[in-house]
């Protein structure tokens, strides 16, 4: 009995083995023809797992960089997060920016209990940094901080200490700098102590920042952090705009915490009940639900996108495996003639098809996977490999196979073997 069942088995595998070295000889004949359904079939792949992919390094880069924050963080900023829409007789409205004397009478009076305010703003991004004899490019961004921007922001200390409390209140020159200053400024030697230079100012180095790379080609790790009081006496710019991002220690209190912050700006503007906001209030988790969204209707666009152009490749290759039929009658009447079953023939057309499809769909994958990994590369985002993308692949692609190849196999299978073994 086992005998048997092995010996039905090993003739099963043969019979496959021979199916699938009759299609390999079939698309050698008619190679032109199978190349451009492959190349048809690949670039419907492409774009489904090109653009996938794509969209993921995107939605992972930007949401773990927001999610750093912590869900109980909140920042008071000059606008939504939403773009401003212009036209249609519509006045864009622009708010005023964040001044100083904003934050201060924001921190006078905001008094919610178990929080903790950071300000901060940008002093500049083409800083020029030295230490002895070397100096960077001027591209360095210098941001002054108060003590509890590293904790609100979601930064981590890699060695080193954080700011204090001291350090902030008695404008001590001391600075916290990013990873990427030891490769291009200390050439690997511990910057702890060390003394560098911003427009003049002298600098000690307490801290070297935990690397964070890049977003949309802006280098986290080429800033340096500066007590705020010192970065406003070296950036003295008009029209400098700050941030307030305040962090609540228990979650629940959250919804109240921005409530509070709410009016308690509101009065800093001086605004009336009637008087919209003129400012801006965004949560870390808001923001990756906005960003989740937008790249759920790319992900949306790319199915739509692939799903028409693989549409087209199973025409196609629905059309190459008629052709096929046509021009291998008289081989279909030989096999048919010498015992063939419908089944045979049958299965041999379909396996014909797959071969096809799957052939296309690897050429596919590996342009896809190609695509995403350069875009990834080019705006520094963290590229994944887009493993659902190449698992709906194969399956959309062996599901063309099976509705472009079940009219010609079942006309091949069908054909009459007298008929055949006449055409000519």
């Amino acid at each position: 009995m086992a005998t048997n069942l092995q010996t039905h088995q090993a003739f099963m595998v043969g019979l496959f083995r021979e199916n699938v070295r009759i299609a390999l000889d079939s698309i050698r004949t008619q190679l032109l023809r199978t190349i451009l359904t492959i190349v048809i079939i690949g670039i419907g792949i492409w774009a489904l797992v090109g653009i996938l992919s794509a969209v993921k390094a995107l939605e992972n880069t930007i949401s773990s960089n927001f999610a750093s924050m912590g869900s109980n963080t909140f920042n008071l900023q000059r606008y939504e997060f939403s773009t401003q829409r212009r036209g249609g007789g519509e006045r864009e409205k622009i708010n005023p920016i964040i001044s100083y004397d904003n934050i201060r009478e924001f921190q006078d009076t905001y008094q919610y209990p178990f929080t903790q305010t950071s300000i901060s703003f940008m002093g500049t991004n083409l800083a020029e940094v030295k230490y002895e004899n070397e100096k960077t490019d001027p591209e360095v961004q210098v941001f002054g901080v108060n003590e509890h921007y590293l904790e609100n922001t979601g930064t981590e200390i890699d060695y080193g200490r954080e700011f204090n409390f001291f350090d902030i209140q008695n404008n001590n020159k001391v600075c916290l700098i990013g990873s990427d200053f030891l490769k291009k400024l200390f050439k690997n030697e511990n910057p702890i102590n060390k003394t560098i230079s911003i427009r003049g100012v002298k600098f000690k180095v307490i801290g070297v920042l935990e690397s964070k790379g890049s977003t949309f080609g802006n280098n986290q790790d080429l800033k340096v952090l500066i007590p705020i009081q010192v970065a406003r006496g070296i950036y003295t710019q008009p029209n400098i705009n700050y941030t307030i991002s305040v962090k609540v220690d228990n979650k629940d209190l959250l919804s109240d915490a921005q409530d509070a912050a709410i009016v308690a700006f509101r009065n800093v503007r001086g605004l009336k009940p009637v008087e919209e906001n003129n400012f801006g209030l965004e949560r870390s988790d808001d923001l990756i639900n906005r960003i989740t969204s937008i790249t759920g209707v790319l992900e949306v666009a790319a199915w739509i996108i692939s799903i028409i152009t693989i549409l087209g490749s199973s025409i196609a290759l629905m059309n190459i495996m008629l052709v096929s039929v046509t021009d291998r009658t008289r081989e279909i009447g030989v096999r048919k003639a010498m015992g063939a079953k419908r089944k045979t023939i049958l299965t041999q057309f379909f396996i014909e098809t797959i071969v096809i499809s799957q052939f296309g769909c690897i050429l596919g994958i590996i342009l896809g996977i190609a695509t995403g990994f350069i875009f990834a590369k080019v705006v520094d985002f963290d590229y994944t490999l887009p493993w659902m993308a190449m698992l709906a692949s194969v399956i959309i692609s062996f599901l063309v196979a099976i509705v472009a190849g079940s009219y010609p196999a079942s006309k091949a299978a069908g054909l009459d073997p007298i008929e055949s073994l006449r055409y000519e």
